[in-house]
């Protein structure tokens, strides 16, 4: 079996695994994803903010309300751009302008239509268009990178031959 062919094998395992997380966190009610976030919020906030625990509750609330949305936002591209990397890896290679780099945007952006859809029936959760978008950009942001290795890797092997 061909390198490549191992390659897009764990790539298409990778993506069957960040699918299963994504929905997870979807899962999570509003409590214990704030939770989530919350924990990695409270460790930026005391790396940035030395005198965090002395200033008056309401600029604490609004500190960290502001780094949560910047993190949950965020936490939204990055897997997004893990599943968009993965999903193009395990396609193959191509011309970035193609129809399988369109169609692995398109699954993308309709996994994170169902992926918000589902956040809706979950409790304190919403469904949010924006996240859509974000969660579309970090694929594309995703398949861009795997383009640009893809081209090295081409590159290179065609240099050794």
């Amino acid at each position: 079996m061909k390198k490549i062919n191992i390659l897009r094998i764990f790539s298409a395992l990778l993506t069957f695994i960040i699918i299963i997380i994504i929905f997870l966190f979807s899962s999570e009610n509003a409590d214990n994803s704030s939770d989530t976030s919350g924990y990695l919020v409270k460790i930026i906030i005391s790396f940035f903010h030395e005198n965090f625990e002395s200033m008056a509750k309401y600029q604490q609330k609004e500190i960290f309300d502001e780094i949560s949305h910047i993190i949950r936002k965020t936490a939204h591209f990055s897997i997004y751009t893990a599943l968009g990397f993965c999903l193009s890896l395990a396609v193959g290679k191509r011309k970035i302008i193609s129809l399988k780099s369109f169609l692995v945007i398109v699954f993308c952006f309709l996994y994170a239509c169902s992926d918000e859809i589902h956040q809706y029936f979950v409790a304190g959760r919403s469904c949010m268009f924006t996240d859509v978008i974000i969660d579309t950009c970090g694929s594309i942001t995703g398949l861009a990178i795997s383009a640009i290795i893809l081209t090295i890797i081409s590159k290179k092997s065609k240099g050794r031959t």
